[in-house]
């Protein structure tokens, strides 16, 4: 280091401490970069790799960023997700010796950006700590634009890493010796990035945790707390105090469900149209939207507080007028809860405060209308206006301010007596220049002469050239020769300039220092403004439900106490929409006592998958608390929600579909419970017809013996479906289906009993398959539903169709081929396979349980592999 120059000595210094981040270093105008930061951040910026002399044997890499563009540039970093460490000059130049004093002011990483394209109006931006104590993980998240504080504890590291899925954490705070398998998962499951505190608890802010009286979830939020302070080195007086929330008091739904049943995103575009929240977002605030999510991530299990959210909603349908009034009032109502954080962060301007206090003037309207509802949970707390903040804000801050708040003309005229004579003097002083330019004309007779101003030389008497002899000898003093013009200053005109420019520095430095005056006042109302933003957030979510389910003809839920299901003229609410003009097919779904799994045959797209889909959605906006897509529906509170949905390998973690089909199928036997819904679509499907049969009954049967959780179970095995005589609480239901002219219509309609058939070819029709190919299909179908021959005993054909050719010779009927292969295969077993076929021969596996059977299985895979 003793080789390099002392400013590049002073950047090696600082970057030390940020190895894991840019360290964008400001020289003058710039951000420059340095090293491997300049070589990374070239390639991901795109932006020109230069280098300078350092001091050292060779050119140091560097590359740049011009200081006023360069919020644009660390946006792109950190959504890419890396960290960026801001580095100002601490120190005025002028009175510097040496090199200029710098420091880090700012870490900004993935949690904690404040504003940006990152940063979306509907949704929450979490950062969030895990801390590991003896079989439990404590979680805390903190979102730094709203001020919002959560903490739990969670039972296992599936129920954690399904927590930071589900409210979508962008950056985990962790200690250095988290366990690396851990880590892997978090970043690879949840597109996190990682960062690092080592346990410690501050004394500052600790009114906002000291309530905890877990030590465990002080820990947590102690560690995620520190990183904030040590990161970004400036007021945090919005955060808000740490809220507990116990995730069994929420529905459950694990990460795969959450997948598969599609409620905040898409599986296929990862994006938000096509979900459940899109469905149902009818909110007029950025707050509202951003409550929405959090009600649809987590529904309720308390029978009370979701029929006080019914309640809230059925009133608001019962009084359409004023549900409107209130929509058009919330339309007016800005992001309290964020720009309060900006507040709170010191990067709120004059245009934010503007919009706080347009949002506070719609709250006495609000209040009024909710007490006109005579609901008793409206009646209950009146909302606050903060009504001196109002007035402040009213009298001080102009209609229209500039973004900048270091340019003036932010605070209105009477609010300060010292501006308003500096506003006086500066106006006064400039009618005294306009006066004087009509008087020297007179005086000289020369009507194009000016008086102008610039920055250099100030103000100054412009006269042109061909109007020079009009001049008295000596009248003004000679300032600037220009090509066309001669520049002159008088002392009189020197005089006032002093004047006017005092007056309009001034001007600008008292209007700043009063604007942040003001911005201290604002931080004393945060609290209430947070408290208020919560109020008209839930307001705003429950008159969303009330438009939806007026909008969608929906129908208000009623909760059994015995249990049982019955949904009348059941939607699926998404596909109903999509459909929209089209008519969608509702169907019935009945649930008790003698009737608690329902096994489902019938063809591909006939509509099985969502039929169960829409049983399991309709469940959710019950327990959101709101209306749901049928004509009657009453409905058990489901303590946990698990599917088994669609075909996907899990390539990240090696897995193939089946696997992850065993898997998702383990979750949800090992933790369903009798008020639990289980929908499974085609378990079975991944591996040979008699492994996928066998193991489709045995879970069938596991289910219904030993859970007896209300079960939906799709198959195309329909040799279960004489299951229905063995099991007492099991029934066969189907999707109609009809042939007409040898084309397959689907009814959509669901009718108990068991399908006729599968018309999986009559679908390979529909997708246009080779029409040689199809009438392949059909006579081996017709030969092996006579039960004439064995599969493997067909005839083979060699069929042509362009070039649609099956060789014989490789056809999986060849049974003399198979047999071959077979023997060739069994020489070519290496060691590890033959001692895997010695255990498999051992095994006993009638007296295994499927999930034993899996887990033997799955090791054996592992020996060979």
């Amino acid at each position: 280091m003793a080789t390099y120059t002392p400013m590049i000595q002073q950047y090696l210094k600082i970057k030390a401490d940020y190895q894991d981040a840019f360290l964008f270093f400001r020289l003058g105008d710039f951000y420059e970069m340095f090293f491997q930061d300049a070589l990374k951040a070239s390639q991901e910026l795109e932006i020109t790799l230069t280098s300078r002399d350092g001091g050292g044997d060779e050119r140091i890499p560097m590359c740049g960023v011009p200081y006023h563009s360069a919020p644009n540039y660390i946006e792109q970093l950190v959504e890419k997700g890396y960290k960026v460490a801001i580095c100002e000059q601490t120190e005025d130049p002028k009175h510097a010796k040496g090199v200029v004093r710098r420091e880090v002011v700012q870490l900004i990483t993935p949690g904690t950006v404040m504003d940006g394209k990152g940063i979306h109006d509907k949704e929450n931006n979490y950062i969030s700590s895990v801390t590991y104590f003896d079989q439990q993980f404590g979680l805390a998240l903190s979102d730094l634009t709203t001020g919002e504080n959560l903490v739990a504890l969670c039972s296992s590291f599936d129920e954690l890493l399904n927590e930071i899925y589900s409210v979508g954490t962008k950056e985990v705070v962790i200690s250095a010796d988290f366990s690396e398998e851990w880590k892997k998962q978090i970043v690879e499951r949840c597109q996190a990035t990682l960062s690092y505190e080592e346990q410690t608890t501050p004394k500052n802010f600790q009114d906002i945790f000291i309530h905890l009286q877990d030590g465990r979830l002080q820990q947590t939020f102690g560690r995620l707390l520190s990183y904030l302070e040590r990161t970004q080195k400036r007021s945090l007086d919005h955060l808000q105090k740490v809220n507990v929330y116990y995730l069994h008091h929420s529905l459950k739904i694990d990460l795969y469900s959450k997948r598969n049943l599609e409620l905040t995103e898409t599986i296929r575009s990862k994006g938000k149209k096509g979900s459940l929240l899109w469905l149902l977002d009818e909110t007029k605030t950025a707050m509202g939207g951003r409550m929405l999510k959090q009600w649809v991530d987590k529904p309720l299990v308390n029978r009370e507080q979701i029929e006080a959210r019914l309640s809230m909603v059925e009133t608001f349908l019962a009084n359409y007028f004023e549900r409107e009034d209130l929509r058009n009032l919330l339309k007016e109502v800005y992001d309290l809860e964020r720009l309060a954080g900006r507040v709170a962060f010191g990067n709120v301007n004059a245009r934010d405060l503007v919009q706080l206090k347009k949002s506070l003037q719609q709250v006495p309207s609000i209040d009024e209308l909710c007490q006109s509802l005579q609901n008793e949970h409206f009646l209950s707390e009146r909302l606050d206006a903060c009504d001196d903040l109002t007035k402040l804000l009213d009298v001080a801050i102009v209609e229209n301010p500039p973004l900048s708040v270091k340019e003036g003309n932010i605070i209105k005229d009477g609010f300060n007596s010292q501006l308003d004579q500096y506003r006086d003097a500066s106006r006064n002083g400039k009618t005294w220049i306009a006066q004087l330019e009509q008087q020297e004309r007179q005086k000289t007779g020369i009507k194009s002469l000016k008086i102008g101003y610039n920055r250099v030389f100030g103000y100054y008497i412009e006269v042109t050239k061909a109007n020079l002899h009009l001049l008295e000898e000596g009248l003004y003093e000679r300032k600037q020769t220009l090509t066309n013009a001669e520049r002159f200053i008088t002392p009189e005109l020197k005089e006032k300039e002093t004047l006017i420019l005092e007056a309009e520095e001034k001007i600008v430095e008292l209007e700043y220092q009063l604007f942040v005056d003001i911005r201290e006042q604002v931080k004393d109302y945060i609290p209430r403004l947070q408290k208020l933003a919560k109020r008209l957030s839930e307001l705003d979510v429950l008159q969303c439900f009330a438009t939806i389910s007026e909008n969608r003809h929906y129908t208000k839920p009623i909760f059994s106490h015995s249990g049982e299901l019955i949904i009348k003229d059941g939607r699926h609410p998404v596909v109903e929409k999509v459909l929209d003009a089209q008519e969608y097919v509702p169907n019935d779904c009945v649930f008790n006592d003698e009737r608690k799994m329902l096994l489902i045959t019938g063809p591909n797209m006939s509509g099985k998958s969502t039929y169960m889909r829409q049983v399991a959605l309709t469940a959710i906006l019950a327990q959101i608390g709101c209306y749901v897509p049928a004509s009657e529906a009453v409905l058990p509170i489901f303590d946990q929600i698990f599917t088994r949905i669609g075909a996907a390998d899990d390539l990240i973690s090696g897995q193939s579909t089946f696997m992850v089909e065993m898997l998702e199928a383990k979750n949800a036997i090992t933790h369903a419970t009798s008020q639990s819904l289980i929908l499974f679509d085609e378990i079975g499907r991944g591996t040979s017809t008699y492994d996928g049969m066998a193991l489709a009954q045995a879970i069938i049967e596991y289910i219904h013996e030993h859970i007896g959780a209300k079960t939906l179970f799709s198959t195309h095995y329909h040799e279960l479906t004489i299951l229905e005589e063995q099991l007492a609480s099991l029934k066969n239901i189907h999707v109609k289906a009809i042939e007409e002219n040898g084309k397959v219509v689907f009814l959509h309609k669901i009718e108990e009993g068991a399908a006729d058939k599968s018309y999986g070819i009559h679908v390979a029709e529909l997708a246009d398959l080779p029409n040689p190919l199809i009438k392949r299909a059909k006579e081996i179908l017709k030969v092996l539903e006579e039960g004439k021959k064995e599969p493997n005993s067909v005839e083979v054909k060699s069929v042509k169709s362009n070039e649609v050719v099956f060789d014989s010779q490789l056809s999986l009927f060849d049974e003399n081929q198979v047999n071959i292969e077979k023997q060739h295969n069994v020489h070519a077993f290496s060691k590890k396979e033959k001692a895997a076929l010695e255990i498999l021969k051992t095994m006993n596996l009638l007296e295994m349980t499927p999930l034993d059977a899996m887990n033997e299985l799955y090791k054996l895979q592992k020996k060979v592999k």
